[in-house]
């Protein structure tokens, strides 16, 4: 008698639940857009081409992108009727949204892929004074994301002894232990970004091969299979980012997870409501 009550209390905390995790996501996407601009400045300059946008912003781009498919995914599993999602203007309007969004997302690990080719492509130095090539305009590598310009002040600090090296194609220089974490932090976010879109992807033909056909007991595990391995890469690129110290990357990466648990729950709810 009082199980309709209880269901509603439990779909409202979930409800709660699942939608603060997506304002923490837009929460981080405001943090990684101020990371990207912080960094461009100092890279890009005020010389920032239309073709090195993805490259200073692919993380803002990236996570945008995923955001708003994450909204377009729990609309059609959780907000909207049935009867509303199938409506071929719905379906069409859902659908465009989504193209637009796999475009971004590709679009921004080509970003990745290329900041990683750029992290890659640093040469040996041979400046050992800083301070003695002021006029050069040089910046200094903190991190992936961080970088400092070089300057009077903190021209004689930045080095520890370490040898240098330096991007042919930007004024970026980085001691070898900064530019070694960089370089596995870029290969990190390459392989992130390509495992979402390998797991969309799965997610996406197992809804297309589930609407249309006979549920096959092999195909499903073999699917299941496939996304258990690919969450447990997102875990450990999770893990590596946690170990590395860049916090915002493993909160953010933890948070995705979650997201994408609460819209397998949807699909799950809807599948057993037109089912059932």
């Amino acid at each position: 008698m009082n199980q309709a009550p209880a269901e509603a209390r439990s779909s409202l905390w979930f409800n709660i639940f699942k939608y603060s995790v997506f304002a923490l996501l837009g929460f981080n996407a405001v943090q990684y857009f101020l990371q990207d601009y912080a960094a461009s400045q100092q890279v890009f300059g005020a010389e920032l081409q239309w073709s090195q946008v993805v490259e200073a912003y692919a993380v803002t781009i990236d996570t945008l992108s995923w955001i708003m498919l994450l909204f377009m995914f729990d609309l059609e599993t959780s907000v909207l009727s049935r009867d509303v999602s199938k409506k071929p203007e719905i379906t069409w309007i859902i659908g465009g949204i989504k193209a637009l969004c796999y475009g971004f997302i590709v679009y921004a690990l080509y970003g990745y892929i290329i900041r990683l080719l750029g992290i890659l492509a640093f040469e040996p130095s041979e400046i050992l004074d800083l301070c003695a090539h002021l006029s050069d305009d040089l910046v200094f590598m903190n991190s992936l994301d961080l970088f400092s310009t070089v300057d009077t002040e903190n021209c004689a600090s930045l080095v520890s002894g370490d040898n240098l090296y330096r991007d042919p194609a930007k004024n970026r220089i980085a001691d070898i232990n900064t530019l070694s974490a960089s370089q596995d932090l870029a290969l990190t976010d390459v392989i992130n970004a390509s495992t979402w879109i390998l797991i969309v992807i799965i997610l996406e033909a197992d809804d297309w091969i589930k609407s249309r056909f006979e549920t096959d007991v092999r195909l499903a595990m073999a699917l299941n299979f496939a996304k258990v391995t690919l969450y447990s890469f997102l875990l450990g690129c999770a893990i590596f980012w946690g170990f590395s110290g860049v916090f915002l990357d493993f909160w953010d990466a933890f948070l995705w997870i979650v997201a994408f648990a609460f819209i397998e729950l949807n699909v799950f709810d809807y599948r057993d409501k037109t089912t059932g």
